[in-house]
């Protein structure tokens, strides 16, 4: 019988660990893109209309374009990952602070977390920053920020 040359990658391996991180910072980058570019051309009415509100500068608006289009694609292509993550969850952060902080403490009504895609958007982009990129990105394993 034929010995099969397919084996089971372990779980604490450096290949499953870089994949992990692959799959967390694309799949990140990708969702929060979607974001992004659903706020074109801009800037976004509505994050002008709360950053007046909070008595923020409405210039400020066009830093949601760094937080949700440049960040995520470099996440995507694994480049200054660590950076581009930070500034994801700083991002998370500010949306929070201006716009959820009523539905902090709530559950929705099928029984989730009111705020569970914020949530985790906020501690994925925290959890890719802590881990960097690994060697499936553009970056490598230990480039820039990675």
């Amino acid at each position: 019988m034929a010995r099969s040359s397919l084996r089971p990658i372990d779980a604490n391996s450096s290949t499953a660990a870089d994949a992990g991180r692959f799959v967390l910072r694309v799949v990140l980058g990708v969702l929060i893109l979607c974001h992004g570019i659903s706020k074109l051309p801009g800037p976004p009415e509505f994050v002008v209309d709360v950053l007046g509100k909070a008595g923020l500068p409405p210039m400020l608006a066009w830093l949601v374009y760094v937080g949700e289009m440049l960040a995520p694609v470099l996440l995507i292509l694994g480049v200054w990952t660590r950076a581009a993550a930070w500034v994801i969850a700083i991002n998370m952060i500010v949306a929070l602070a201006l716009v959820h902080v009523p539905q902090l403490l709530h559950m929705d009504k099928e029984g989730g977390y009111a705020l569970e895609l914020q949530a985790l958007y906020l501690f994925t982009a925290m959890a890719v920053a802590l881990l960097g990129a690994g060697r499936y990105s553009i970056g490598g394993r230990y480039g820039p920020l990675n």
